[in-house]
């Protein structure tokens, strides 16, 4: 059986960030990725925050493909026929380096790659693997078809879903609420265009969530990324919500309903839509992580469960970068050491512990808790937007005191046991 010191199940941002770690280290790195290239399968297009990468991977960005620097956040509440819009701007997002950038997962992890293999790691694309190997417990390789390659450390960086996680028992059953389902246009616009209409200088970009009636009752939301000649306009529902309405539908028609929305409508005007996909994201934080290693192999990225909720984003990118580096460092030891075993392989969550992803994680840990209330995007939404439309209203009839119609509205929908255990609720994030 041909031997080699690493592999790496799956080309995505976890696995590449390992092997560009391990590139340099005098080990045989093979980064096994089963689409025609790294990036033609991972559909995954937002944002990616850089300020908590730097310090692990602190060289290679100037080079990036990104898509904009963002400089604008944007969050609307919606009701079923009308919406309130907050926007926010600080000049400390044009303080570089800059603190995020939207990209096109395509595009950046096929350049990713390159890096990669110009580093010194071979990325194979078109392979499959079906199975691990294993001696004695121990994983000592993979199967792929006919093929058996053997190694020191197998990386399991296969995704979401995770068969290695499963083939090696590091994993409990999938529970739906742990999941959610992400589907997305890219839609074509000019950069000109763009600029205009979210009010930002050439190179500059705005990330826009929503929430509310648009998800009809559902936990999830809506989000917005402008990239340099594109939008990325898409919806994340959660997987038990999907499961639990009564009348199914197809997924796809909430989005076609949401791009009619006026609020939605007049922001991709004239774009052509050039790209559709849809992907599984992990909801589950903290409870849905599997093991992390065992005998000779370690799990990153989302595959390791490493993804996160926070509300006002969803964190996961720099999480698979970050465990892929940490993943390395802990193979670099190993190898000093001669040993693959779980002990010496345990070295790697105590990494995790230490960095930032672990105890963001611990922090969120209840944010499950806090979507899984209906109101959130249900009442509250709507409450806000009717709220402002009675102030703004003008008509025939005399104009009633703000304060006195207004306020006696805010205390009647919020000051109330309902309202405040989901205060309770909410405090423990």
């Amino acid at each position: 059986m041909e031997k080699v010191d690493v592999i790496i199940v799956g080309g995505g941002l976890a696995g590449l960030s390992c092997a560009y770690e391990l590139a340099d280290s005098g080990m045989t790195v093979l980064v096994l990725e089963r689409g025609d290239f790294s990036g033609s399968k991972n559909v995954t297009g937002g944002r990616l925050y850089l300020r908590p990468i730097l310090p692990y991977l602190p060289d290679i960005w100037k080079e990036a493909p990104f898509e904009r620097h963002v400089v604008k956040e944007i969050f609307t509440a919606m009701g079923k026929h009308n919406s309130t819009t907050f926007e926010f701007y600080s000049d400390r997002f044009k303080e570089e380096p800059y603190p995020s950038y939207t990209i096109l997962r395509a595009k950046f992890d096929r350049w990713f790659a390159e890096l990669v293999s110009e580093k010194g790691s071979f990325v194979i694309p078109q392979k499959t693997v079906d199975d691990l190997i294993k001696e004695n417990g121990k994983v000592i390789g993979v199967k792929s078809g006919d093929e058996e390659i053997g190694a020191d450390c197998v990386v399991a960086a296969d995704g979401i879903l995770s068969f290695l996680s499963e083939k090696a028992g590091l994993r409990k059953p999938f529970q739906p609420k742990h999941f959610a389902l992400g589907f997305k246009e890219v839609i074509q616009l000019d950069p000109k265009t763009i600029e205009d209409r979210f009010r930002v200088a050439e190179g500059e970009g705005a990330a826009q969530l929503f929430f509310g009636a648009l998800t009809q009752g559902m936990m999830g939301g809506g989000f917005l990324y402008t990239n340099k000649d594109s939008l990325s306009l898409g919806l994340v529902i959660g997987l038990h919500a999907l499961n639990s309405k009564a009348t199914r539908e197809e997924v796809y028609k909430l989005l076609d309903r949401f791009k009619e929305r006026p609020e939605i409508k007049n922001i991709i005007r004239g774009g052509e839509t050039v790209e559709y996909s849809a992907h599984l994201i992990t909801e589950g934080g903290i409870y849905n992580m599997p093991k992390l290693y065992t005998d000779g192999m370690l799990m990153v990225g989302d595959a390791a469960g490493l993804g996160l909720n926070m509300l006002f984003t969803v964190r996961g990118m720099e999480y698979a970068i970050v465990s892929g580096v940490l993943a390395a460092r802990t193979i670099k030891e190993a190898k000093a050491k001669n040993d693959f075993s779980a002990s010496s392989l345990a070295k790697y969550e105590k990494l995790l512990n230490e960095s930032f992803i672990l105890k963001e994680m611990h922090t969120f840990k209840n944010t499950l808790a806090v979507l899984e209330n209906e109101r959130l995007f249900t009442k509250y939404p709507q409450v806000i937007s009717d709220l402002f439309e009675k102030v703004m209203w003008v008509d025939e009839n005399p104009k009633e005191e703000i304060y006195k119609t207004k306020i006696a509205e805010l205390k009647k929908q919020f000051f109330n046991l309902e309202t405040l255990k989901d205060w309770w609720q909410f405090r423990k994030i």
